[in-house]
């Protein structure tokens, strides 16, 4: 504040001496004793006049100044804000293509789980499908042994049909009369045997 006051005073000294000197210059006529009564009045205005002229100048200078050093700093932090908006961006687009890179990995996951169940599942249904009918034919058929064991009964049973057939087996018979007894179909082209030629060749013998 010390310092602002000295300076205007001597900015007010050598205003003064300025108009001091023009004042001086100016040639003398009729109101010259006019002029010189009216000089110091003129001079406080006009000393003030061009204080305030002065001081408007100094702070249009001042504002223009800080208007420039706000234009500078508008800049720089222009600057700065879009450092930080293209840093923000990377670390987001990085963040991003992680998160990608998870999901991916996620799915193939699933998938190989899928396909590794899908695989066990369809072994599963083959072995069930062909599994459950060898196990009912293990079940119901007969065994090998069985099968020879039938076989062998088999020819046993035909050996005793072929003999019973050679012994009668295919005699035609019935129930016959109402005593319903018992009688058989002969051969009538035969002859009969027997001493009463009461026995006759039975039919297909």
């Amino acid at each position: 504040m010390r310092g602002n006051s000295v300076e205007r005073g001597k900015k007010r000294t050598k205003f003064r001496a300025t108009v001091n000197r023009a004042i001086a210059d100016i040639p003398p006529h009729d109101g010259a004793e006019i002029m010189v009564d009216r000089a110091p009045a003129l001079d406080d205005a006009t000393m003030k006049f061009g204080l305030l002229m002065e001081s408007a100048q100094a702070h249009q200078r001042l504002a223009e100044s800080q208007l420039e050093k706000l234009r500078v700093h508008t800049q720089d932090l222009d600057g700065v804000v879009r450092d930080e908006i293209r840093r923000t961006l990377i670390d987001e687009m990085q963040m991003l293509t992680m998160e990608s890179k998870r999901a991916i990995q996620a799915l193939q996951s699933i998938r190989r789980g899928a396909a590794v169940r899908g695989a066990l599942w369809c072994i599963v249904m083959a072995i069930l499908c062909t599994g459950i009918p060898i196990t009912i034919i293990r079940w119901v058929l007969p065994s090998e042994s069985e099968i020879a064991g039938l076989r062998a009964r088999r020819d046993e049973l035909a050996a005793s049909v072929a003999a019973l057939e050679r012994r009668g087996g295919r005699i035609e018979w019935r129930r016959c009369g109402a005593d319903v007894r018992l009688c058989v179909r002969v051969d009538r082209k035969a002859p009969a045997y027997g001493e009463q030629a009461d026995f006759f060749v039975v039919a297909g013998y």
